[in-house]
This record gives C-alpha cells, sequence and structure tokens, in this order.
C-alpha cells in the first residue's frame, strides 16, 4: 500500500497537541477589524480546538503529525 500525502495547506495551518487534540486558529480575525468590538478581537486571538465532527476528516489531512 502507497504512503499517505500530508496536505500541505493544512499542515500549514494546524498543529497537534501533546494530548492529540487539533489545534487551529480561528476565522474572522484580519478583516475590518476597526468595526469588531475589543472582546471579539481578544478573543479571536487565542486558538481554538478541531471540533470532534471534524476531527476524522483533519486526520486523514494530516497523518503524520
Amino acid at each position: 500500500m502507497p504512503k499517505q500525502k500530508t496536505h500541505r495547506g493544512a499542515a500549514k495551518r494546524f498543529r497537534v497537541t501533546g494530548t492529540g487534540k487539533i489545534k487551529r486558529y480561528k476565522a474572522y480575525r484580519n478583516h475590518m477589524a476597526s468595526h469588531k468590538s475589543n472582546k471579539q478581537k481578544r478573543n479571536l486571538r487565542e486558538p481554538g480546538l478541531v471540533d470532534a465532527t471534524q476531527f476524522k476528516t483533519m486526520k486523514k489531512l494530516i497523518p503524520y503529525m
């Protein structure tokens, strides 16, 4: 069976934590930031985790991470 290829776009955007969860950065951060509240921008700074419904799909994209 051939080796799986890592999706390079996904590899640059996601990291795997020590417990095996997938860390991601949040959307809606850059564009039109002056219209967003400070609270909203502050909460967007923190990385989030990939939801359980998307976890299986993400593991296919980054199999060796």
